[in-house]
């Protein structure tokens, strides 16, 4: 999983078009390689190899504004994906 450090007041939302996770990243852009299913392209190539390309799949849905809301949505996330307990809402 993906956390955005504590203290953070600004980040993005993404969601992966082709393996449809979500998570959390201080990248903020229209779109952005998954961490998941995306490799950054290894840009030492040699001399009769194609340059690489990056795959940007995840769509961002929205800015998360606010430390307070930041930490929320990194709660949320992570209740999301380990089903841990909701006590703490």
């Amino acid at each position: 999983m993906y956390y955005v450090p504590d203290g953070t007041e600004l980040c993005g939302f993404y969601e992966c078009e082709e393996c449809g996770n979500r998570f959390l990243s201080l990248k903020i852009g229209p779109k952005l390689v998954c961490p998941y299913c995306g490799e950054e392209p290894d840009m030492e190539i040699g001399p009769d190899e194609e340059m690489p390309v990056a795959k940007e799949t995840a769509k961002l849905l929205e800015m998360v504004e606010g430390t307070e809301n930041v930490e929320r949505m990194d709660a949320l996330l992570s209740l999301a994906v380990t089903g841990g307990g909701y006590e703490w809402i």
